[in-house]
């Protein structure tokens, strides 16, 4: 998602991950494996997600979906067709072939252009835009099956800084939710949640 550029500037150390995430690289290896372990977890796909459009297994979908276009527009990857059957294989399947390039120095380090943005490293690409939406949608899963939907603070801290200052070109491309109703005291990741469009309350139904 474009307008989640500013989200993702990764900094020095993202708390919050099993291991110390200090590169793109590091970055996309945790995040991707948080879902992987969610997907893992999830023995319903058809169950509702806080988006209303979305059962499970289109959050999954999604992240296969609109990231190869993302890199044909602006790079000389490209990533396979990928089956979204069995969202388990799937998501394996794509997470590997990203990290892939994001291990390799000389695909890494190669230009991704873009007109609103300029040249950027592919993996600086790759951070600020794919990234974040794994972490984003990630509770979007989680929330949906009842597992441990907790983001990394310092990462929603992040996100949350970043897009605060994009609000009007976030809710005028579409891409999330109107801001939902929370307390100005509510916990950070509940506030963050609530920008991104989402219900921070939302359950499935019992």
């Amino acid at each position: 998602m474009q307008v989640a550029a500013a989200a993702a500037r990764l900094g020095e150390h993202v708390r919050g991950y099993p291991a110390p995430v200090t590169t793109p690289a590091q970055h996309h290896a945790a995040a991707a494996s948080t879902l992987a372990a969610r997907i893992a977890g999830t023995t319903d796909w058809d169950v509702p997600t806080p988006v209303k459009e979305w059962r499970a297994r289109d959050v999954v979908q999604h992240l296969i979906d609109w990231f190869p276009g993302f890199l044909a527009n602006g790079s000389d990857e490209r990533l396979d067709d990928v089956d979204g059957a069995d969202p388990g294989k799937a998501w394996q399947s794509r997470a590997a072939a990203v990290q892939a390039i994001l291990d390799d120095p000389a695909r890494a380090g190669s230009p991704y252009k873009s007109r609103m943005f300029g040249t950027l490293r592919l993996e600086d690409a790759i951070d600020r835009f794919y990234t974040p939406d794994i972490v984003m949608h990630t509770w979007d899963l989680a929330r949906a099956t009842g597992q441990d939907d907790t983001m990394p603070r310092d990462e929603v801290r992040g996100m949350f800084a970043g897009m605060s200052q994009m609000a009007d070109s976030i809710r005028s491309s579409g891409q999330f939710g109107d801001q939902q109703p929370v307390d100005d005291d509510a916990p950070l990741q509940d506030r963050f949640i609530a920008f991104i469009g989402r219900d921070p309350g939302w359950r499935p139904a019992a």
